[in-house]
């Protein structure tokens, strides 16, 4: 059971925990503001404004160099899996999101000419990958999360 606890009390596993519950929140509140509803799906699910990923991956690596120190394994290796994450949500997870819009648009012209019927269930999910102000924005939220985190519990 001291296991667990330890795990829950890890700094810098509770930043990034919080670097995401914090770009999930914003995400479902910058949706429901453009769009005029709310959609408890925005609370977990991915692609928007900001990138929640960006978001985890950069409080991570910051709380990282806070605690272990810049010049330190884990900082590198937080780093280093930051820059991935980021990369991966502007390139491959973006264009799979591109698509699956264009797949979608394919299935409804076919549908409109009797030739296909899906359901809502069926379509493929749009909000895959991020634009880069996306990840940026969602980059510089991780950060301040970070910051914020370790100013107020004094972390390091």
């Amino acid at each position: 059971m001291s296991t667990w606890l330890a795990f829950f009390e890890n700094s810098i596993f509770f930043t990034a925990a919080a670097g995401w519950c914090v770009a999930q929140v914003l995400k479902t509140f910058i949706h429901m503001l453009f769009n005029k509803k709310f959609v408890a799906e925005r609370l977990v699910g991915s692609g928007g404004m900001p990138s929640s990923h960006s978001a985890t991956v950069c409080a991570l690596a910051t709380a990282a160099c806070l605690e272990c120190g810049a010049d330190s394994g884990e900082f590198a290796i937080a780093l280093i899996l930051a820059i991935i994450v980021m990369y991966d949500a502007m390139g491959v997870r973006r264009e799979t999101g591109i698509q699956a819009e264009l797949l979608n648009d394919m299935v409804e012209i076919f549908t409109d000419m009797g030739r296909n019927e899906v359901s809502n269930q069926d379509k493929l999910k749009e909000f895959i990958g991020h634009t880069p102000l996306q990840v940026l924005v969602g980059a510089v939220l991780g950060i301040l999360v970070a910051l914020l985190i370790n100013v107020t519990f004094k972390i390091s």
